[in-house]
């Protein structure tokens, strides 16, 4: 009995160091890659891939705001070019009056002279002279072949109340002389607003379309885009109307067109 008990105690010995090295070299693994690890490298692949997304979007709202810049840089610009081309147009005019008050006070002498001579003389000449004012007073201006000269003739007849047919003639003559100037989304405008104060709609918001369509960033176009929608609402179109206001605010926030399209919205 004794000698039964020893031999079972022996194998179950020999059992348990044969198995006891083989389940320390099991459960190894498991203690250095558990579960504990592999989730701090995901958390860790999870840190990293947000990082980088926090990146990108914020490169994405960089180049958004740089282009804005850009765009309203672009604007000034252009406005800052205009003022110029209006000084530079303003000089012209006085140099101009001031050679003609001195070429006019020549004439008057020759006039004077040629009257001790002969009072018949005179006649022809203030006739020539009347119908020479007239022409100058009537109609639109003769284009000169300068883009910025006859659009500052144009924006003088816009300015000018008793003119407004023939500012409408000038631009509409621009725009065909000048089809690549950098002016002509302003003249486009200008088209839209003089058509659109005659209660001509119809042709003032093709003309207003047209800049919107083919001059997105010009300075011009939310005002542009605004008109569209104030002549929808003239029309009683109340759901276009409110559509083009809300694309005016969402595509050109901050410019006084927006704004003006959000009262809009805030009264329908």
């Amino acid at each position: 009995m004794s000698s039964n008990f020893r031999h079972h105690l022996l194998s179950l010995s020999l059992l348990v160091g044969i198995a006891a090295p083989w389940a320390a070299n099991a459960q190894a693994p498991i203690s250095s890659v558990g579960s504990g690890s592999v989730e701090d490298r995901v958390t860790q692949l999870e840190r990293i891939s947000n990082a980088h997304s926090q990146l990108l979007t914020q490169l994405q709202q960089q180049l958004s705001d740089n282009q804005a810049d850009i765009d309203t840089l672009r604007g000034q610009i252009q406005e800052s070019q205009y003022q110029l081309n209006q000084i530079v147009e303003q000089q012209k005019q006085i140099l101009l009056q001031m050679n003609n008050l001195g070429s006019g006070a020549g004439a008057g002498q020759t006039q004077q002279a040629s009257g001790a001579q002969g009072g018949s003389a005179q006649a022809p000449a203030a006739d020539s002279g009347a119908a020479n004012t007239g022409a100058a007073t009537s109609g639109a201006p003769v284009q000169s072949g300068d883009a910025n000269t006859d659009y500052n003739a144009a924006i003088a007849l816009v300015q000018d109340k008793s003119r407004q047919d023939d500012a409408l003639v000038a631009f509409q003559n621009f725009v065909k002389k000048y089809p690549d100037s950098t002016y002509i989304p302003n003249a486009n405008y200008w088209l839209g607003q003089l058509n659109y104060n005659k209660g001509k709609k119809d042709d003032a918001a093709y003309y207003f379309a047209s800049v919107v369509k083919n001059y997105p960033k010009s300075p011009k176009a939310p005002d542009a885009m605004f008109k569209v929608g104030v002549i929808m609402q003239d029309k009683g179109d109340s759901a276009k109307a409110k559509a083009v206001y809300q694309q005016v605010v969402s595509k050109y926030p901050g410019t006084d067109g927006a704004k003006q399209a959000q009262k809009r919205l805030g009264s329908m």
